[in-house]
């Protein structure tokens, strides 16, 4: 058997020392080539005067794939690996190096994010390449790796109109059935909705809706500058770059959206909220367009409400088993006030909804009134409100009363009213469910008494309270494990919690090298019992009333979270950053 010399393992451009091992033998034992394969390569290596490496030749005689060879070299060098860079590259971005350099080096700028230009290499090893393309675009470089004619095939779409952002290239998977967008008929306005409707705009806002939802980002931004315009998802809680064009398009974007949810495109000076609805994949898709006259120019926000995210189980939200016991018994029960609370974006409506989808829609009248109706639950009746029309949570929730319910779902308790129905609801045997902006279980008793609610009316109503934050979860694919050190070691103590070991995401390709991917709720609920209703009854301090429910088994969210952390769901930090106290 000839020996997988050590001298022919590299890919073009890569440094033998970067391997552990011989790269056929990295590929052999992954089973990507075959011994036979890898046995013939080698011999035809030694019998060639050019001095051709081994995985040149894997691929050339068929035996491998480029991209997996590169896919190895990229992991030796700690960077990431990317497949179908034409999909990824920001098209504006790709003039920042000559056209003479990139073709000649197959180098292809991806996106630049503050000042960093992400480029795709064939030789990640080529440190001269690198410091050329840091000297030709004045930026910091951070590399990818890409097969060669991955990067050639993305140029030739490219190059030919560097100087126009063009999304035919990005936008060219999306089949029409799979995208599509009930149109509103609106008045004509000559030239700004002429520009609007020009095809490379009207694609590039289809592609920013059909990938958001497709990366199951929660909102997108689009936000022009002086002499910018970029457009962010938010995804798992946080903002990413995704698109940068020319910024001459903002109007023209901002004016596209506008039309889509049926506003008026030549009012520019004040803010205005709409809707659109799309259909994508054969389901419906809400959309909440919210716009916002800046400095240079409206700023565009688009909320995405998604059915298929918006109903969870209730064992898949992330309650500890206890926990879910407890909360399952007091959402059965036939009467009274159930609050859910915390900051907006943590999950509220996720989780009452997770509730609603629980109960027996067939023998009880569910109902439920909203801000907006966010998802569609069979077999219950939902209402959404109007203020503009005067049809607000406190008038809404009056005439429900009125139409024999047997659950209702209110949005949110904001004032007074609200909050002194849903308790005469509660009095006079419904159930209720409602949620409060509060930072604390506990600190929904103070917020239902600032809204004039006499104690005596809580502690006759009230039946449970379950406050809950949302954290990233530590991605799957890189997570790996360190030890705290004391300072960690300390802080865990003080919730009497010990570890030796705690777990972070390295960063991947998967997780856009954030260690994320995904997010998991952290939760304290708040069942009271006779001692803590007389405590509130007789109008006892916040700091009172959270001291007797720990004492009676409330567990913080605090520790909710560190609990999680050292199951390697999350991370301390994340916890810290939900749960300041």
């Amino acid at each position: 058997m000839t020996s997988h010399r050590t001298d022919a393992t590299t890919f073009p451009g890569t440094d033998p020392t970067a391997f552990p091992m011989p790269l056929g033998q990295v590929l052999l034992e992954r089973g990507l080539v075959t011994e036979e394969a890898l046995e013939k390569a080698l011999e035809s290596q030694s019998a060639d005067n050019r001095g051709r490496l081994i995985g040149e030749i894997l691929v050339e005689q068929g035996a491998v794939e480029e991209a997996s060879v590169m896919e190895v070299v990229a992991e030796a060098y700690g960077i990431p690996f990317v497949r179908g860079a034409a999909r990824l590259a920001d098209p504006a971005i790709v003039e920042c190096l000559p056209r003479e350099f990139v073709e000649e080096h197959s180098v292809l700028p991806l996106f630049k994010v503050r000042g960093t230009l992400t480029v795709a290499v064939a030789e990640p090893a080529n440190l001269y390449l690198v410091e050329e393309i840091r000297r030709v675009s004045g930026c910091d470089v951070q590399l990818a790796v890409a097969t060669r004619d991955d990067i050639e095939s993305s140029l030739e779409s490219y190059l030919p109109t560097a100087s126009v952002f063009v999304i035919d290239n990005i936008y060219e998977d999306v089949a029409d059935t799979d995208f599509s967008v009930i149109e509103r008929e609106t008045a004509e306005i000559a030239d700004l909705k002429e520009v609007a409707g020009h095809s490379p705009v009207v694609k590039l806002v289809n592609y920013m809706i059909y990938s958001a939802v497709q990366e199951g980002a929660s909102d997108i931004h689009v936000e022009p500058d002086d002499h910018a315009l970029r457009i962010r998802y938010r995804i798992d809680g946080r903002l990413f770059e995704k698109l940068s064009p020319p910024h001459q398009m903002a109007p023209a974007i901002a004016s596209r959206i506008k039309i889509m949810a049926g506003l008026d495109i030549s009012e520019r000076r004040v803010p205005q909220d709409g809707d659109i609805h799309v259909r994508m994949e054969a389901r419906p898709i809400d959309l909440r367009v919210s716009t916002m006259p800046g400095r240079w120019g409206e700023k565009v926000v688009i909320r995405v409400i998604d059915a298929r995210n918006s109903i969870v189980e209730l064992d898949r939200l992330g309650m500890a088993s206890e926990t879910l016991e407890r909360w399952r018994e007091i959402v059965d029960l036939p009467n009274g006030v159930i609050l859910v609370t915390g900051p907006t974006g943590s999950g509220k409506s996720t989780t009452l909804y997770s509730v609603l989808a629980t109960l027996d829609r067939s023998v009880r009248n569910v109902s439920t009134v909203e801000d907006p109706v966010e998802s569609t639950l069979t077999g219950v009746n939902q209402f959404p409100i109007n203020d503009k029309a005067g049809f607000g949570f406190a008038q809404a929730l009056r005439s429900l009363l009125r139409q024999d319910p047997d659950v209702i779902m209110v949005g949110e308790i904001r004032d007074g009213e609200t909050a002194a129905l849903t308790t005469q609801a509660a009095l006079t045997g419904h159930l209720v469910f409602s949620t409060l902006h509060t930072n604390e279980a506990c600190g929904a008793i103070t917020r239902l008494l600032n809204l004039q609610i006499e104690p005596y009316l809580v502690a006759a109503t009230l039946r449970g309270v379950l406050a809950q934050r949302l954290v990233r979860k530590t991605c799957a694919n890189c997570r790996t494990t360190y030890r705290p050190d004391d300072a960690l070691r300390r802080l865990l103590g003080t919730s009497q919690i010990s570890s030796d070991e705690l777990w972070h995401g390295a960063g991947c390709s998967r997780c856009r090298e954030t260690g994320f991917a995904g997010r998991i709720g952290i939760f304290e609920l708040l069942i009271p019992d006779d001692t803590f209703l007389e405590a509130v009854a007789r109008g006892e301090s916040l700091g009172k009333l959270r001291s007797i429910a720990v004492e009676s088994g409330l567990v913080p969210l605090r520790d909710d979270g560190f609990a999680k952390a050292i199951e390697g769901l999350t991370t301390i930090e994340e916890v810290l950053n939900a749960v300041r106290s």
